[in-house]
């Protein structure tokens, strides 16, 4: 009997999936393959069942004859492990990211003159409303929470980019791009200070409050699924970091990053050319302490960020704030550099991960921009930080283009330099 094989990154199966199997049943014995965990996050979304856990629910099905993981974006793998007569997929891969997947089962399978079988994409309104309710699952505080720290088991390193409204959490939720016959996305996002005042156009210093900063959150978090970052500056008084602790908690929200300076905030990007002040070992200590003790679950994170380098006070200091704050109960470790190479965070990491295996640790290499993904990875590094591309990228869009109406009288000319309104229309989704 000939061999038909699927491949499905589900949690719940409705009648699309249903379809796709049936038809699958026509042409011989039907094996599904179920996307691991790992590649699941990579490629779709984050799983809300485990592995386990969706074979499952394939086994249970009557058309079913076997069911194996696949453990990777790409079906080269089991292709070429099982040599299956048939692929049966949807036709909606014929134009979207993951066309490049498509194409490289049509090339696998024409070694042994295997066909590609492609049905027409199920669309009603019970297929839309279960997409939907998945989706808005995903969203719900309790299962985004903890997400950040599933991921950091997941993700040799995990990408987090920079978010500052509800449209840029979009694009960070939705851009998918192809890479070695792989697809890859951001896995988190970042709400910076920086960013959130620049939105408002305020300048950097903690002008706008906590209040304003968690209506930027909940903009965010209204139209997109990945973990939350929050960039908590100082943290404030320990008084008032234990009250945003257990706020933060209750949104959804999965880590706060404070770092150890105190008095009137200044971007650390400044270094030593404006007087800033980092706080003491043993104040900074009792705050991680004193927000550890309020939240409820283990799924939030109190991630202490190091001043040491940028404010040139020397490695020394920054490993022993390392390990202090860890003791304290710190959830990770960001060190942070202004300098164009990473050499001393890369020194930072090596010496940290002498005595401390586990610990995640956090870098934003704004600076040193140069350093790739896997090389941060190499020195024992869980989490990149971009920090501010989308606003450094937005201003000068726009401003160019308001220069081209203003220098043409009309606008044309700034056209090119425009999304399409439906395009932005399809960017966002309705319920």
């Amino acid at each position: 009997m000939k061999t038909v094989y699927a491949c499905f990154t589900t949690d719940v199966i409705h009648e699309g999936h249903l379809n796709v199997i049936r038809t699958a049943q026509k042409y011989g014995r039907v094996m599904i393959g179920v996307m691991s965990d790992e590649a699941m996050v990579k490629f779709d979304r984050f799983p809300t069942l485990l592995c386990e856990e969706r074979q499952e629910l394939f086994r249970k099905l009557p058309e079913v004859d076997e069911v194996v993981v696949q453990n990777s974006v790409s079906y080269k793998e089991n292709l070429l492990k099982y040599r299956p007569d048939y692929v049966i997929h949807g036709d909606n891969w014929q134009t979207n990211a993951q066309k490049v997947i498509r194409d490289e089962v049509v090339d696998i399978l024409a070694e042994w003159g295997g066909q590609l079988i492609e049905v027409p994409y199920t669309r009603n309104e019970e297929v839309k409303r279960i997409d939907t309710k998945m989706r808005e699952q995903l969203a719900m505080p309790e299962f985004r929470r903890k997400r950040l720290k599933q991921l950091l088991h997941l993700r040799p390193i995990v990408k987090a980019l920079e978010v500052h409204s509800g449209i840029t959490a979009l694009i960070a939720e939705k851009t998918i791009v192809e890479h070695a016959g792989e697809l890859d996305q951001f896995d988190a996002m970042w709400i910076s200070s920086l960013c959130d005042s620049t939105a408002k156009g305020k300048p950097d210093i903690e002008l706008v409050d906590m209040s304003s900063r968690m209506r930027t959150i909940d903009d965010v978090m209204d139209v997109s699924t990945k973990p939350i970052i929050l960039d908590g500056d100082t943290g404030g008084l320990i008084e008032h970091f234990v009250y945003n602790v257990r706020t933060l908690e209750r949104m959804g929200v999965s880590a706060v990053i404070i770092e150890d300076k105190t008095g009137l905030k200044k971007n650390s990007l400044f270094g030593t050319e404006v007087e800033q002040t980092q706080d003491s070992i043993e104040n900074f200590c009792r705050k991680i302490q004193a927000g550890k003790n309020v939240q409820l679950s283990d799924d939030f994170m109190i991630i202490a960020r190091i001043e040491s380098l940028i404010l040139e006070q020397g490695m020394e200091d920054a490993l022993q704030r390392a390990f202090a704050y860890t003791k304290a109960g710190a959830d990770g470790i960001m060190i942070h550099s202004r300098r164009k190479e990473p050499d001393e965070i890369f020194t930072f990491c090596d010496e940290f991960r002498k005595q401390d295996a586990l610990t995640p640790i956090i870098v934003v290499p704004t600076s040193y921009n140069t350093v790739t993904e896997e090389e941060l990875a190499q020195h024992g590094i869980n989490i990149v930080i971009y920090a501010n591309q989308l606003t450094r990228s937005a201003f000068p869009a726009m401003q160019n283009a308001a220069i081209d109406i203003l220098k043409n009288h009309r606008a044309k000319e700034a056209d090119d330099r425009c999304m399409s309104i439906s395009a932005i229309l399809n960017l966002i989704h309705e319920l």
